[in-house]
């Protein structure tokens, strides 16, 4: 099975069932930070990310899991700022921090285990 690139954004999971998140490629270093769903942060080197068989994964739907709040205690608070008053959300996001893009170069075509 064919390795797979990392992808800030992207959710993978080890085939155990721990999931995780990429949040960080350093090219100059050689690594990719993660954050697991609790919220711990592991890092690894270009070799042992591609030696691991990871599974892409779906985002979970309970986004708090690394987030120190309480279900009960997130309600959405009544704003003056209304949904017309946006502009266009999509303007003010930075390409570089998106989801989706990677600074990662691709594995060669041949490269697997």
């Amino acid at each position: 099975m064919a390795a797979l690139t990392p992808v800030i954004g992207e959710w993978y999971q080890r085939p155990g069932g721990t999931l995780f998140e990429v949040v960080a490629i350093d090219r100059d270093d050689g690594t990719i930070e993660v954050q697991h769903f609790d919220g711990t942060l592991e890092e690894f080197d270009a070799d042992s990310w591609y030696d691991q068989d990871f599974l892409a994964a779906d985002a979970p739907e309970d986004w708090t899991g690394s987030v120190d709040i309480e279900p009960e205690d997130f309600e959405p608070q009544s704003d003056s700022t209304t949904q017309t008053q946006w502009a266009g959300p999509l303007e003010f996001l930075d390409r570089n921090e998106a989801g989706g893009y990677s600074e990662w170069p691709q594995l060669p075509e041949d490269r697997s285990h």
